[in-house]
């Protein structure tokens, strides 16, 4: 079913943080994104530097402040730390998706605006997501240089280039909400994007002996688009999401999923490259050996998703297999997934939410932030 907002897909996602030049280098040295280009002084951007990485139908953008006075980078970077600003969907026309969008109640960043240069022009414009973050409607058929006016190809090479980990493209974006916000947000996306709620995770559904949080799935209608959102539940101690939202600083988002055609390969790669991934208890993989509807429909050699503690959950049309990085940057904040969609699999790996949220406890607790009212870290050295 095609959007009335005629939504192409997922185009780039763009982080503030505090050093892009070393941010553009771990993303091309650890992920095998290639640097395609920059924009800073020597391009006409006096207030900030931005590199723009890719590789197949990825887009990320990393961009840091350069004077005192740039408030809206500073300031967002001394609030939340590193991590997505803005998150953007191709779309066939601006004007369209953004009056569609205001109609039903979106809240307007920026009212749609063509930029243009010798290379032909862009069309953009912007909405207010969770608190401070953005989404944005781009179209760039009339454009014929890299990303967007203002950017060139790089002046210089990070020589960090790394082979191709086969990361491919955005499969779903994840924020993280306040209590009592989740069913608030999905409205917005539903009323303003025209997307419809695929899944809804009640109290029970996702929880530990410790914590539990609930969670939506909105979505396109044709599925282009997947945005889970998740929101604090009553537990015994700080769910995964309250620590996100203590150290964030508000509500945001949480990870960005890549999908890949071989999560082993990939897997192995990004292990090579530095990536450290959350780690899966060996008891996870028993369970799974003894499940018939798990290794009567597996392809992949389960020790080999063992050794790389890759997750499996089996779905009716087909199963996903996935995997989680550690925290990216100083904060426990964002993080990246890694997903392999094998047959029709359309979920988010329902079957694996308790391993994945005990590995995550075991980390907060390192750091002190399990407990909901004190901090108590082991001493580690």
């Amino acid at each position: 079913m095609s959007s009335p907002l005629g939504i192409r897909g997922y185009d780039y996602v763009e982080f503030y943080v505090g050093s892009a030049r070393m941010t553009a280098f771990w993303f091309a040295r650890a992920l095998g994104l290639q640097l395609t280009g920059y924009a800073g002084p020597e391009t006409g951007v006096r207030d900030r530097i931005s590199f723009y990485l890719t590789r197949h139908r990825l887009k990320f953008v990393v961009t840091s402040p350069l004077q005192p006075d740039t408030w809206d980078i500073w300031g967002w970077i001394t609030k939340h730390g590193d991590g997505v600003k803005r998150w953007a969907v191709e779309v066939d026309s601006v004007e369209d998706a953004f009056a569609y969008a205001a109609k039903r109640g979106a809240v307007m960043v920026k009212r749609p605006e063509r930029i243009s240069n010798r290379h032909g022009y862009i069309d953009e414009a912007a909405i207010r997501l969770y608190d401070d973050t953005e989404l944005v409607y781009v179209n760039r058929d009339h454009y014929r240089h890299i990303f967007r006016p203002g950017f060139c190809e790089p002046l210089f090479s990070f020589d960090a280039g790394r082979d191709d980990t086969g990361l491919l493209a955005v499969d779903h974006i994840v924020g993280n909400v306040r209590e009592n916000e989740m069913n608030l947000w999905a409205e917005y996306f539903n009323n303003t994007m025209d997307f419809e709620t695929f899944v809804d995770f009640g109290p029970g559904d996702i929880s530990t002996r410790y914590s539990s949080l609930l969670s939506k799935v909105v979505r396109s209608k044709d599925s282009k688009i997947r945005n889970p959102i998740n929101e604090p539940y009553e537990g015994l101690k700080k769910s995964q999401i309250e620590e996100f939202i203590e150290q964030y600083r508000g509500s945001g988002i949480q990870h960005v999923a890549l999908r890949t055609g071989d999560i082993v390969a990939t897997v192995s790669a990004l292990r090579r490259n530095g990536v450290e991934f959350l780690a899966v208890p060996d008891a996870y993989y028993d369970r799974l050996r003894g499940r018939s509807e798990v290794m009567s429909r597996l392809r992949e050699d389960l020790a080999l998703l063992k050794q790389h503690g890759i997750l499996c959950d089996i779905e009716s049309d087909g199963y996903l297999l996935q995997l989680f990085t550690k925290p990216i940057g100083d904060r426990p904040t964002f993080f990246f997934e890694v997903i392999q969609r094998v047959g029709n699999s359309e979920g988010f790996g329902k079957g694996n939410f308790q391993a994945l949220f005990e590995s995550i406890e075991l980390d907060q607790k390192l750091r002190g932030n399990l407990e909901k009212d004190k901090v108590e870290t082991a001493p580690i050295c």
